[in-house]
């Protein structure tokens, strides 16, 4: 990929910052994140500090990335974090505050380009997660994000023009902070390297593929689901021990 203006959000750490150090060189980056400490600006890197779970933000966001770059071509909504807990009570704050940032930013962004481009050609790629298609007890507020973001973009796709592509990615678990971050004691499996994500995330926008597996070992676990319940028996297993861990004792049906 040479001569893009490009947008990523999340930019600091994980997949965002893999995929900065790809793309800088050949291209202009408007990097975004909370904390922009870990972004060396340069003559082809914009940095800009934003929370994205706030729409005004996101409206200023826009305005600066179209001040630097003159326009977008294309845009990563990578943004995003987890929660590894057992929900015990109510809490409206907890929950807006994920799907604020995992969800509501990815559309509200999308929609935004889709205005400010006027029909001109844009990619908008959206950093999923395998916890589109499969549910882990103990991650409920995340994987509902990620179920969110799947069905918005099957559905949405259809709003697009011919040149305006939108591009789903789904990476199973991945070598960063990101499980720490969450508060999980233990990374979960199948595993990859960042490094991997961004190539294949980068070759998917090139080909102007409709969803990108990083893991191909995830593909398959894809096609025998649809022969085995396999994503059932992995609830239930992952089921037994998260309830385990908390001393539960409930039937699940």
């Amino acid at each position: 990929m040479k001569g893009k203006n490009i947008v990523i959000t999340g930019a600091s750490s994980g997949i965002g910052a893999i995929l900065l150090k790809y793309l800088y060189p050949d291209n202009k980056v408007f990097a975004v994140s909370r904390n922009i400490s870990n972004i060396a600006e340069s003559e082809n890197v914009k940095a800009f500090s934003c929370d994205v779970s706030k729409p005004e933000n996101l409206d200023i966001l826009f305005n600066e990335a179209v001040k630097y770059l003159g326009h977008i071509d294309v845009f990563f909504a990578n943004a995003g974090f987890a929660y590894c807990e057992r929900i015990q009570k109510p809490d409206w704050k907890h929950i807006e505050e994920i799907f604020s940032t995992n969800v509501k930013s990815v559309f509200y962004s999308l929609l935004k380009i889709k205005e400010i481009s006027k029909g001109k050609a844009f990619k908008f790629v959206i950093t999923a997660s395998a916890f589109s298609y499969l549910s882990t007890p103990g991650y409920s507020l995340y994987c509902s994000t990620k179920f969110a973001l799947k069905g918005f973009a099957d559905a949405y796709r259809y709003e697009l023009g011919r040149s305006q592509k939108l591009i789903m990615v789904y990476p199973v678990a991945t070598y960063t902070e990101f499980f720490n971050v969450a508060g999980s004691k233990k990374m979960l499996w199948p595993r990859q390297k960042p490094e991997i994500v961004a190539k294949k995330m980068i070759n998917g926008v090139m080909k102007d593929k409709k969803n990108v597996f990083p893991s191909f070992f995830f593909r398959l676990l894809l096609f025998f689901n649809q022969l085995l319940p396999l994503f059932l028996i992995y609830t239930k297993l992952k089921g037994k021990e998260f309830q385990r861990r908390y001393n539960l004792d409930i039937n699940i049906n």
